[in-house]
This record gives C-alpha cells, structure tokens and sequence, in this order.
C-alpha cells in the first residue's frame, strides 16, 4: 500500500490560512493530485520569490509526490536547518521518508514529533501510517484511534484505519486465524458500509478458508455495477470450484463471458476469459481449453496469464514438461510470478523432482510468507518422507474352517528424497477348526527403496518365513524385487519377481510350498476418464507345478470428488498339474466381473472407501457360479500425525481362496508419522 494515498496533505490544513492566495492554484493541484504540474507552478513561483517557505514546502511535496522522494527529502533537509523547530516542515520531511518506503527510518522521526506533539492530529496518524507500512497493525490501530480522539469522524484517519484494518485482516487470514480476520474486516464495514475493496477481502478470506456459501454472498453484494457483476461472477465461478462443484463453475463463467462483451474494459475482458478457460479445464474439457489457449496465443503473444493458462492445461493433462516450460517462462518475465512460483514447485513434484520441488515451494514461501499453498505442498512433501511405523491386527475365516489371526508391525525411514528403508515383522497363526491342524508363522523381512530417476524406483525386499507346526518346523528365504517406471505420461508400470511360502492354511504351510512369481503390471491411464489395468503373471512352485495368470480390468472415472469409477474386469488362470485334494489348481478358471470403486470423505479428517464387484466365474468344465467381492474401510486422522483404520473384506472368487469359497478379513490399522520432519529436512535447509 502505497503510503502517499494514506497520509491526508497535511500542509494544505496550514497554507491555507496563510493568505497566499497567488498560491490558490497551486495548493488546488497538490490536493487533486496533479503533482508534476504544482512542480512547474511553485518552481516557477520560487524564481520570484526563492524563500517564501510555503512555497518552498509545496515545491518539495510536489516534487516527492511526482517521483522523486529522494531529492524531496533533500530539500525538507536543507529547509530544516533554516526552520528547525517548524512543525510542517519537520512533518514533511517525515513524510517524504514514507514516500521513498524508508519506514524504518520514519519510525523515530514520528516518535519524536509525536513525543514533542501528541496532541497533533497530522503527526498522530503520520505515526499510526508509519506503523502500518511496517506492518505493526496493532500498534497501528492504537495511534489511528488516539488520532481519531483528537478530530472524531476525520475522514482521512478513517480511511487510514480501513486500510491498516485491511493489512491487519491479510495478516490474520495468513496465520490461520480466520474468525479474527473476519471481524477485522466486518469492523471496516461499519464505517465504510459495503466497501467493495473490504468486501473482495472478506470473499477472498472465505474462499482461502473454504466458506464457499459465504464466499459466494460476499461476491454478490459487489455486484451493484454491470462491471462489479463480473467481478462477483468471476469469483462466483472460483467458489465453487473450490466447493467442488466444477459445473456450477463453468456455467457461471460463461454467463460471466457473455456479460463482459458489452464493456470496454480489456483488462476485465482479459480475467473474464482466463476465469472461463480455467472452468473448462476444470471439467476436464481440454480440448475446448487448448484451442481457447492456441487462439489466444496467436491474438496476444506473451501474456503471463495466457502462459500460466498453458502451464495449467499440462499439469491437469499430465505434460509437466510443458508445465515446467511455461512457468519458467513467466518466471524470465516476472520472477516474483505467484503463479509461476508456486506453479513451478507443483509441476516439480508431479514430475518427480523432489529436492527440486522443495526448492521452489521454499522460494516461494519467501516471497509470499506463510502462504496457504506453498505451506500446504512443503507439508505434502514432508508427509510422504516422514519417518513413520504402522501396526496391524487382522482376523479371516472362510467356510472351508480355516481362521488366521495375527498382527504385523512395520516401519519406513526416508533417509533421502532417493533412499528409504522399511522393516517388517508379521506373526500369523493359521488353524483348521476341523482337523485342528496349526501354524504359527513368523515373517521378518528389511527392505529399500532406491530412485533411480524421477518416476523410476527400484524396491528390494530380503527375508525369511519361519513357520512352526506340530511335527516340524522349517524356515525358507523370502525375496521381493520390483522395477517401478513412469514409461510415458499417465502410464504406470512394475516388472517384479517375488519369492514367497504358500501360507493361506495350516495344511499348505506344512507342506512348504515355496512359490516364484514374475510378473508385469501395467496402468494406463487417460484424459477422458478411461483407464486400463492389466497384471501377468507366471508362477513356478517347489511341488513342481506351474501357474499363468491374467487379470485385466477397464474402467471409467465417473467423479473426481469424491472418487467414484466402475469397470469391468476379466481374469484367467490355468495350473500346469491339477492337484485338487491339495489345494485349487484348475487347469482352466475364468471370471468376469463389473465392480464400482468409490472412495472419499466425511470431513478434512474422516476417509472411506468401499469397493464391490460381482460376476460370473467358471472353473474348467463345471457350471458358471456367481461371484462377489466386497471391501470396506474407514480412515480417521486422530492426530496430525496419527491415522487409524478398519476395513473389511469379503470374497467367493475361487482364486482368492485357494481350497474353497467365501473368505472374510477384518483388521484394524494405527499408523504414526514418529518425526515431524524428514531425518534430511534440516540438511536439506541448510543447502537450500
């Protein structure tokens, strides 16, 4: 806030009544602003009469106010060794130091005119304005208020302490302290009713704190003018994608379009259609939205919001090198961009690039303190490299009389943004309520996870199973190695080779079934919600028998929020040697099946998801039966760094069970981020 529209021109107060009234024309510019011409007015003035003190003083204003404060306070310098003990040319001089944004330097200048004066209305709010520049607003607010008792209802103190209310607000809003930034700005109305200016921050302030009701009231009481009507619409438009209602968006944005074609207002016109561009990315409509961004390039070459625009087209379709093209772009322009920014640290860590994302998002946070977002993606960063332990207890039955329960305690340490490590120790006992047969089963494994490249991960996975049963005892190695790659935009991939013990019931883990696996799965995904799923595996086993497996699965994203896709899925599986009375080993099994998968939330704390499917599955030459798969789950954060969970699973795919149908799993899981921050965080500080 520029200080020179917040100080009142105290030295008309006086000149006024000093009977220049060769001077009228000149006082009649300063005060409606028309400073270069009272420069030439009292620069010529002076050359009749080069002491005259009020002109002197009007000649500095003019000159301050007109650009060049330095060379004012220079001549309010010089005037003070005349004029030493002169109230207005001390307050001047004061004055001049704020036009030059040397607030640190007018502090003492004020304190002492204050000091000697404090019962003067013009060095009162000079000093309150001073504060506010330094952005000490409490303090601010203190001295607008001992100025207001010194002239009640003087309208440039009043204007002074909306403005200083409204850098009090921002900073409230910037530490979370949303109800007392509310009342902040809910003070100014009082005195300014439905000021636009406090009105845009309220609704601003609501949008940042997701109130979109209220955000959205807040933008309409702006609309009383065909040009504030669009701006309300514009920021109608942004509420509700922020409520999440990305149609709603859109629709408002083109009643907004179509409004703003009647005014002559380029820059209105500008934010209109970068509003409605933004909504048709919002509902995925990239299309529309390249060519709307292809024909704007060609009509206005160069403009940061067509490049942002571009930037956010390749974020929302995955072609983050695009992304990272265009705000590098914005930031050659302008490298304080917001946009750019933080724009730039989003598309680096959709790309990948850690360290570098950290970098961004910290440079962003220094040129925006406390932002909302940078803070927000510096904590998703750290959330996904904390150390952390996770514990679980499960329970499983299934009607051919086996029951399992156990419990598994596992942690992860990210000792990098490239290298973490995990350990995991799991005891399963696994009991036949028929035959009594039992198995208690220890498994340790230790295991790490190296990046090779951004999106390319190589995870090892080294341990034993050691399992105890009434007549034996054996322990047998257990091996997980796994290549994971992003080979071309929205396409996942794992190429992975898997040593583990057949373990599904007592009698199986007697008798020792070491079983070898080598598998590809593969993920595709789109930009127009259509997504594919295949897995291929072949298995040899240590009896000598050999299994192929195929699972594939097509599937819709129907909503983003929350999270809800159906498809269909399709599975084969054939055994080399059929061996029936040992466990399920069809030579042929096929099943095919439509599934929904929703997953969302109750509240910011409260998760769930529920996932079923059901189907027809038939096993060699046997009759088609129907198959049905049901998981549930609920997530609650019971601290910042604490998540519990319950889930449930239900299955009678013969696959799933081995020796027969309808398997239940219930378990619970705690997991406990036990740092903070990451073990590189203050490293990584230090470099950054």
């Amino acid at each position: 806030m520029n200080a020179r529209f917040l100080i009142p021109v105290f030295l008309l107060i006086t000149t006024t009544i000093s009977g220049q009234g060769s001077m009228n024309e000149g006082f009649q510019l300063l005060e409606s602003g028309s400073f270069e011409e009272a420069e030439s007015f009292f620069d010529a003035y002076l050359e009749s009469d080069p002491n005259n003190k009020t002109a002197l003083i009007c000649y500095g204003r003019a000159v301050g106010l007109s650009g060049e404060p330095v060379k004012a306070i220079n001549l309010f310098s010089e005037l003070k060794k005349v004029y030493s003990d002169d109230f207005e040319v001390q307050i001047n001089y004061n004055e001049a130091h704020l036009w030059n944004a040397q607030y640190g330097s007018a502090r003492p200048l004020y304190e002492a005119l204050v000091t000697a004066n404090p019962d003067n209305f013009a060095a009162l709010l000079g000093y309150a304005n001073t504060l506010s520049n330094l952005k000490e607003y409490a303090l601010a607010l203190e001295w607008v208020n001992k100025a207001l008792a010194v002239q009640p209802g003087n309208e440039g103190a009043k204007v002074s302490g909306k403005y200083i209310k409204l850098g009090y607000a921002n900073e409230l809003v910037t530490k979370k302290q949303y109800a007392r930034g509310e009342a902040m700005l809910n003070e100014i109305l009082m005195d300014f009713p439905e000021d636009k200016e406090t009105l845009l921050n309220l609704a601003n302030l609501y949008l940042i704190s997701r109130n979109v009701p209220m955000a959205k009231n807040a933008f309409q009481r702006i609309a009383t003018s065909p040009k504030d009507s669009i701006i309300a619409l514009n920021g109608i438009a942004l509420a509700a994608h922020i409520g999440e209602k990305d149609k709603e968006a859109l629709k408002t944005s083109r009643i907004a379009l179509k409004k703003v074609v009647s005014l002559k207002d380029q820059e209105l016109r500008d934010q209109t259609y970068e509003r409605f561009v933004q909504a048709l990315i919002w509902n995925s409509r990239f299309k529309e939205a390249k060519r709307a961004v292809d024909s704007l390039e060609q009509k206005k070459p160069g403009p940061l919001w067509v490049k942002s625009l571009r930037a956010t087209l390749g974020m929302y379709t995955a072609d983050f090198k695009s992304s990272l093209k265009e705000y590098d772009s914005i930031l050659v322009q302008d490298s304080t961009s917001f946009d750019g920014n933080l724009g730039k640290a989003n598309a680096l860590f959709a790309s990948d690039k850690i360290m570098p994302a950290y970098s961004a998002a910290f440079k962003t946070l220094s040129l925006y303190k406390e932002q909302t977002d940078a803070q927000g993606l510096v904590e998703k960063l750290n959330g996904l490299h904390n150390s952390s332990t996770q514990g679980k207890a499960f329970y499983t039955f299934d009607n051919g009389n086996n029951i399992a329960y156990g419990s598994q305690l596992s942690g992860e340490i990210p000792f990098s943004t490239k290298f973490r490590a995990t350990v995991t120790y799991q005891y399963r006992i696994t009991e036949n309520t028929i035959t009594f047969k039992k198995a208690l089963s220890h498994i340790v494994l230790a295991g790490a996870t190296y990046k090779l490249l951004p999106k390319t991960n190589l995870k090892a996975v080294l341990g034993f199973n050691n399992a105890n049963f009434d007549t034996n005892t054996y322990t047998q190695p257990i091996l997980d190695l796994r290549l994971q790659l992003q080979p071309l935009p929205l396409q996942n991939a794992e190429l992975g080779y898997q040593r583990e013990v057949q373990n599904f019931n007592a009698d199986l883990i007697e008798r020792e079934i070491v079983m070898n696996h080598f598998g590809l799965n593969y993920n595709l995904n789109t930009t127009f919600n259509l997504g594919w799923y295949t897995q291929i595996m072949h298995t040899r086993q240590s009896d000598d028998n050999k299994r192929n497996l195929v699972f594939t699965s097509l599937y819709y994203n129907v909503f983003k929020k929350p999270a809800f896709k159906v498809g269909v899925n399709y599975q084969y599986m054939s055994f080399a040697e059929q061996v029936p009375d040992i466990y399920f080993s069809p030579d042929q099994y096929q099943a095919i099946e439509v599934f929904a998968d929703l997953r969302g939330s109750f509240s910011e704390k409260s998760t769930y998801l529920l996932n079923c499917a059901t189907g027809l599955q038939k096993v060699e030459d046997d009759p088609q039966s129907v198959v049905f798969r049901l998981e549930a789950g609920l997530n609650q954060q019971i601290s910042k760094r604490v998540i519990g969970s319950i889930y449930g699973k239900y299955s009678n795919i013969a696959s799933a069970t081995a020796t027969g149908f309808n398997f239940t799993e219930i378990g619970v899981r705690l997991k406990w981020n036990f740092t903070k921050t990451p073990l590189f965080y203050k490293k990584m500080l230090a470099k950054l």
